[in-house]
């Protein structure tokens, strides 16, 4: 019997970042039943790197090669295809950073790491934050996190995603207002290994579509405002199995230590301009030192009380910027932490930034 025809919306990171420059395009598919359709129906298939700045040489055409599919949140009769780029020799793409990241987390799959990702986020319109006064600013922080009320802006959107993503079947586990008006975080996880990374991705994608049908901006700058107002974060969730396990609050604490001998490279990996944000105000630490403790906030990381009376279960990583690649980033603190070998920041690839230096020079490497 004839196949009735479907939509393929492959979704792809094209190189400038991992938030923003997100692309896709559509595919009829005929071959197989939209219900019966599994990862392997999905045909390889390419686009003009040329067009997006990711080409070398003279061959323009980028491979894309779909990794994972969901249900699609915006339309009927349609599936969507996240998909890793390729040169066509079979290289990833040098703003692949899922395909090295999947190889990470094979090789050590036996330790199970799981994260849980909070991306926090400014809705903005025509370059300022939403239903922010015209010309001024609105009352200072206090009203805002996990407010109602007439003083909270921009409920309606953040819900809109919330349930959008549910649709996709992505792990996203809630949703706040956060401490600046127009300011919110959502939550992607408990995930496994490369999962994390690939719902992150989606739940970004999905915001853009939504964005992009009201004219708005999702922005993911570390700090947008400056002042006294927050930035955004985007604060990791970890643990390995060991630390789920009974007396795991061993296995924490000795992430925690290897984490003090790796932190001046790992925060590289956090994200671009991470140190607008990371001056040890607005419940944040200084980048250029690390530390951890119980129920702390003012910290590299924090062990929550309730793991530190359990004697098991998971820390969390303050340090992350609203705007990592979450590949990257996930990767990074599972070797890291547990004292497994890391790709230098150069070999990573990572654009060097001029706050690097800085950074150094605070930890004492530097010389004045």
């Amino acid at each position: 019997m004839p196949v009735t025809p479907w939509v393929a919306e492959y979704v792809w990171v094209s190189g400038k970042n991992t938030y923003h420059d997100l692309r896709s395009k559509y595919k009829t598919m005929t071959n197989v039943a939209i219900e019966n359709a599994t990862l392997e129906d999905f045909p390889v298939w390419n686009f003009d790197g040329s067009s997006t700045n990711q080409h070398r040489g003279n061959n323009t055409e980028i491979i894309i090669k779909p990794v994972a599919v969901y249900p699609h949140p915006f339309l009927e009769n349609a599936k969507v295809a996240l998909s890793e780029c390729f040169y066509p020799d079979g290289t990833p793409e040098k703003g692949n950073t899922r395909n090295k990241a999947a190889e990470v987390f094979a090789k050590y799959k036996d330790d199970v790491p799981m994260f849980g990702l909070e991306q926090e986020y400014f809705i903005y319109k025509n370059g300022k934050p939403y239903m922010w006064p015209e010309g001024g600013f609105p009352i200072g922080q206090g009203d805002y996190y996990c407010g109602n009320g007439s003083q909270v802006c921009g409920r309606e959107l953040a819900l809109e995603h919330y349930q959008a993503c549910l649709v996709m079947g992505l792990k996203i586990s809630g949703v706040n207002a956060e401490v600046a008006p127009s300011q919110w975080e959502f939550q992607v996880g408990p995930c496994i290994g490369i999962e994390e990374g690939d719902h992150m991705i989606m739940a970004r994608w999905v915001f853009q579509r939504i964005a992009e049908k009201y004219g708005l901006e999702i922005n993911y700058d570390p700090k947008p405002i400056k002042g006294d107002w927050n930035g955004s974060g985007c604060h990791m969730n970890f643990s390995t199995k060991a630390m789920r396990e009974e007396g795991g609050i061993k296995a924490i604490k000795a992430a925690c230590e290897n984490l003090k001998k790796t932190f001046l490279d790992d925060v590289k990996f956090y994200g671009g301009d991470n140190n607008e944000r990371m001056t040890g105000a607005h419940e944040t630490s200084k980048l250029s030192e690390f530390t951890y403790g119980v129920g702390t906030r003012h910290t590299s990381c924090r062990i929550g009380n309730d793991v530190n009376a359990a004697g098991k279960g998971y820390f969390e990583d303050r340090r992350p910027a609203s705007n990592i690649d979450p590949y990257l980033a996930t990767t990074r603190l599972f070797t890291s932490s547990m004292g497994y070998t890391a790709d230098a920041p150069d070999v990573a690839q990572l654009e060097r930034q001029t706050w690097w230096a800085e950074l150094e020079r605070e930890a004492g490497v530097l010389k004045q």
